[in-house]
């Protein structure tokens, strides 16, 4: 772990990652409003409290996975990996986002129709 205690390893984690997770939950967001606009008027019909109540699930659930991160970028930095991991971790965000924006993309196209 090139000198680092897993103390300093999670710490680093900590700062790294949750940083990340407010540009996380904003592009989140961001998809879901651009699909409610997207199909109105058809999504503002759909709303209701249990809507609103599944998308808070939704949140919670997305965050969840968000934290899968700490397993692979603690795992990673406590090889001999770990120097050059610093300079390439951006791509496990990168592709987290991505994944999670396609997610809630169809998601929220389902829940905001009719047909939900």
């Amino acid at each position: 772990m090139n000198g680092m205690t897993i103390s300093d390893v999670l710490t680093d984690a900590i700062r790294y990652w949750e940083l990340r997770r407010i540009a996380y939950n904003a592009i989140l967001v961001a998809i879901v409003v651009a699909v409610f606009v997207l199909q109105l008027p058809e999504s503002r019909s759909a709303m209701s409290v249990d809507l609103l109540l599944r998308f808070f699930i939704l949140a919670v659930l997305a965050n969840v996975a968000y934290c899968t991160a700490y397993v692979v970028d603690v795992a990673v930095q406590s090889s001999a990996f770990q120097t050059s991991w610093k300079s390439y971790r951006w791509v496990l965000f990168a592709i987290g986002v991505v994944f999670a924006s396609i997610i809630a993309r169809f998601i929220a196209a389902r829940m905001f129709s009719h047909a939900a």
